[in-house]
């Protein structure tokens, strides 16, 4: 049977994207979202798809399954929901979205150290619960961040930014990164005995791969100064999360913020849920409804620009074209 020259190329999404651009990818596109992303499910679906939009874990073996795929977009930056190297053997070429939610989490981070070092929610609960008098006094022992240090693995984008308004607040910066040369005006290399001994917040915004894998363990916790702060903004595996909640525990560490986890969705039912002085997020540090409106935007414009044959710059495998 002979294809329909004017049909248009099929889509597939794993989530929903934003409101305002779906229907601008409708209008040129045939979309299909999965009713869930379980591997089954997506590797059935994406048979018939010219291109994948992705906000989900992917199984490794999707492109087995997947004839017609000639565009894979990453609905944000991390890749490692996305099989690269099999995408490229393949031919297919996949892109993410630099800096498309770079903002969103900058704020969240900042969010996550006032919450954990001035507790306002604490006392507001208190003095709707308890009154004045026994909220007050929670102030006496609460801690400025002006002044401290602030040790950032990972000072890509995110980190680039996060230090630049940290420096403004008065804090001395540390870095740890691949590339020490890479680093902006104010940010101090450092190697990482040094950056988690010195530092009175760290904050975690590295790649997931086998060199950040486990990364903070026992060891390292126990090197950290008993009133640090951890805050991960990277992937749950970069943490050894038993570890951290023993840290918690045992008053080793003042305070943790966890927007991402070892294994997702939470079910409520993790030992993290009893740790005290611990920040729980749903990986939500990168959405925001100005950030996914921009992922939304950048994933629609990345995918039709693929469909029409063109090489946008933020192919993240060059090599899968042939």
């Amino acid at each position: 049977m002979t294809p329909d020259p004017s049909a248009k190329p099929r889509v597939l999404l794993t989530n929903a994207i934003h409101p305002d651009l779906a229907p601008e990818l409708a209008r040129h596109c045939d979309v299909v979202m999965a009713p869930d992303t379980r591997p089954e499910t997506l590797q059935r679906l994406i048979v018939d798809a010219e291109a994948l939009v992705v906000r989900a874990q992917l199984p490794p073996t999707i492109f087995d399954h997947a004839p017609k795929l000639r565009a894979v977009v990453r609905h944000g930056v991390g890749l490692d929901m996305i099989p690269v190297e099999a995408a490229t053997v393949r031919g297919i070429p996949v892109a993410n979205l630099p800096g498309s939610n770079t903002q969103a989490v900058v704020e969240y981070c900042l969010a996550a150290m006032l919450h954990l070092r001035r507790g306002l929610a604490t006392m507001d609960g208190r003095l709707r619960t308890e009154g004045w008098a026994a909220s007050r006094p929670m102030a006496d022992s609460t801690m400025e961040l002006g002044g401290s240090t602030c040790g950032i693995v990972g000072v890509g984008a995110i980190g680039t930014r996060l230090a630049s308004l940290l420096s403004a607040m008065g804090l001395r910066v540390l870095g740890l990164t691949r590339r020490p040369e890479s680093l902006p005006a104010g940010v101090e290399a450092a190697d990482k005995a040094r950056l988690f001994a010195e530092s009175d917040v760290i904050v975690l915004c590295c790649p997931l791969n086998e060199q950040t894998r486990g990364l903070v363990d026992a060891a390292t916790l126990a090197s950290m100064k008993s009133h640090a702060l951890l805050i991960n903004v990277s992937r749950g595996p970069v943490v050894e999360t038993d570890a951290l909640l023993a840290a918690l525990r045992e008053g080793r560490l003042g305070g943790a913020a966890l927007d991402v986890h070892d294994k997702q969705p939470l079910t409520g039912q993790e030992a993290a849920f009893e740790a005290p002085n611990l920040l729980l997020t749903p990986h939500i540090a990168g959405i925001t409804d100005t950030s996914m409106r921009a992922m939304s935007e950048g994933a629609v414009a990345t995918v039709l620009a693929l469909l029409r044959g063109e090489r946008p710059p933020n192919i993240v495998n060059p090599q899968a074209f042939r």
